[in-house]
């Protein structure tokens, strides 16, 4: 049986890219750009790439990415845009889940929730962190988006996402947060890329900043800071407060 998040994305790649959540890549990109100090030697793997676009500004910017998603889908249009700007970039389909990489990356970056927390326990979620670890290179920059657990013990999520939804972006409703778990459970209604309508219960984990924390330090991370994360403007000025519906974590082995 197809998880939530595997009939999701089966056939939405061009839907994905007109969601309001996917237009801060240039701004991400910069950040991402400043934490490696303009390197361009190094080698970028990008986690849950999705349609490829971290990769492909990263790409055009003139660093070596590689990017894996688990929607074959999503790397189509990833390839797709990809040979439209005439870059080679090697996106392969893999599952985050699983080991695939072993000391070779310098950066590794996972935005947008790109498969972290997106897992049914946190033993999966986990298994992204620890592989996304063992991916980097000694000295290796990890840097990665995740939901913040503080935002819905002060703020509503179906009142935050409902604002942000444009005309033709996904839906959701019948949101219950569980205080136990962390877990934010919803229906989410979207329209695919052939005009099919799907209705999907969905499931998603929060963290909160000293999980993260935790996580990272038994993975042996020597720094690990946690920021607010705004679309298209991560910074590290921005204090992460309860108003952030998502945080940015930068760790350094």
């Amino acid at each position: 049986m197809k998880q939530w998040y595997e009939e999701l994305f089966e056939n939405y790649a061009k839907k994905y890219d007109d969601e309001e959540f996917t237009k801060g890549t240039i701004g991400e990109c910069d950040f991402i750009e400043q934490e490696i100090e303009y390197n361009k030697k190094i080698k970028i793997l990008d986690i849950g790439c999705g349609t490829g676009r971290h990769s492909i500004e990263l790409s055009k910017r003139s660093y070596s990415v590689t990017g894996i998603d688990l929607s074959e889908s999503q790397l189509k249009r990833a390839r797709q845009k990809a040979t439209k700007e005439s870059l080679k970039i090697e996106f392969k389909k893999h599952d985050a889940r699983i080991p695939h990489y072993s000391n070779e990356f310098d950066l590794v970056i996972m935005l947008c929730e790109g498969g972290f927390p997106l897992m049914e326990t946190d033993e999966m979620n986990f298994q992204i962190l620890q592989n996304a670890t063992n991916a980097l290179r000694t000295n290796g920059k990890f840097i990665f988006t995740t939901l913040n657990g503080l935002f819905p013990l002060f703020n509503s999520v179906k009142d935050f996402l409902s604002n942000v939804s444009k005309e033709g972006n996904a839906t959701y409703s019948k949101n219950s947060f569980d205080l136990m778990t962390f877990r934010d459970h919803n229906v989410t209604e979207i329209v695919d890329d052939s005009g099919n309508k799907k209705s999907l219960k969905c499931n998603e984990r929060y963290y909160v900043p000293s999980e993260i924390t935790w996580l990272l330090k038994s993975l042996q991370f020597k720094s690990i800071n946690i920021f607010g994360a705004k679309i298209g403007a991560f910074s590290r000025d921005d204090t992460l407060t309860t108003e952030d519906y998502e945080m940015l974590v930068v760790a350094g082995k």
